[in-house]
């Protein structure tokens, strides 16, 4: 994506407007609308992994996170826009279904937005050890 004085870019209005749209639709399954929301060569960058996916791996992760948890939220949100983009402070909760186990995840989103309102960059930063904990429950000490 190119920056500069020439690039048109979203409102900062339109920008926080889009992060709510996307979290929205991740909370309540609407995959079809996180889909739209992506552009079709968004970049999806992950602090853990350091490794780049297309929109299509998201959205499995996200999916496969809607089959394993329940009462998916997004807590205690905080945004920041500008014009062309926002980021997103916040916890993911909800709670595992295979034991009922209650899950946090604190992260930070950073997002790029193109002048018709798509995503074209995601970066997002969370503590890999606490995401572990929507896939299994933590292991019991031994006395």
């Amino acid at each position: 994506m190119a920056f500069g004085l020439w690039t048109s870019k979203l409102s900062a209005e339109k920008s926080a407007e889009v992060a709510n749209q996307f979290f929205n639709a991740i909370e309540s399954g609407d995959f079809a609308k996180v889909a739209d929301i992506f552009a079709a060569d968004a970049e999806i960058w992950h602090n853990p992994d350091e490794v780049v996916v297309p929109p299509t791996t998201t959205l499995r992760t996200l999916k496969a996170m809607h089959k394993y948890i329940a009462n998916i939220k997004y807590e205690n949100k905080q945004v920041r826009s500008w014009p062309g983009g926002f980021v997103e402070q916040h916890v993911l909760s909800g709670v595992r279904k295979v034991d009922g186990g209650k899950v946090r995840l604190p992260a930070c989103i950073v997002c790029e937005v193109n002048a018709e309102g798509k995503i074209t960059r995601l970066d997002e930063y969370f503590d890999s050890a606490a995401q572990n904990l929507f896939s299994r429950p933590p292991a019991k000490a031994k006395m």
